[in-house]
């Protein structure tokens, strides 16, 4: 099954300490990644640098990274006030059919502000006996969140397809 994980760190650079920790699960083949970005915020900057580590999944071939689209609709989307909500249920109701679900999409905005990192990764065939111990031990420093959602099988697809959408609507191009 395809899952996409987020670990959200309380600093700017920390994200590119758990890229880290991903390579090294990737080579001991724990889990497959097809698609795996960070995010910086540096505390003063408008908007997020986003870094792609990997996008090799054929949905992605031409069309960049699947992950840095989802981050485009939930983060860089151009919210303000009231309209906030309707973005996130607008931004869910596009991701329905991947698996990811309102309450992710809420907490996936409202995790990635200025001063903090994340890293996105879009994986499947983890096995759990290895990659639980690095996820405890990065959640055991206290300084990363983690969230974590099983995805339908065609998950990559339905992200691509919302994005159309979300273009084709007018909405904000992908990072």
């Amino acid at each position: 099954m395809t899952a996409l994980t987020v670990w959200r760190y309380d600093t700017p650079f920390g994200a590119e300490a758990g890229a880290v920790r991903l390579k090294s699960l990737a080579e001991r083949k724990a889990l497959t990644v097809h698609d795996a970005i960070t995010i910086a915020w540096m505390p003063q900057a408008q908007k997020p640098v986003i870094g792609h580590l990997k996008h090799s999944t054929a949905a992605t071939a031409g069309k960049g990274s699947i992950l840095g689209g989802l981050v485009g609709m939930v983060v860089l989307a151009p919210l303000a006030g009231a309209a906030v909500g309707a973005g996130v249920a607008s931004a869910a109701a596009r991701l329905r059919k991947s698996g990811i679900d309102e309450q992710f999409v809420e907490e996936l905005g409202s995790q990635l502000t200025p001063g903090s990192s994340a890293l996105l990764v879009l994986s499947s065939d983890g096995n759990l006996d290895e990659v639980r111990p690095a996820m405890e031990r990065e959640l055991k420093r206290g300084d990363v969140v983690l969230l974590h959602a099983e995805l339908s099988d065609d998950a990559p697809v339905a992200i691509v397809e919302a994005m159309e959408e979300l273009r084709r609507a007018g909405g904000p191009a992908e990072p």
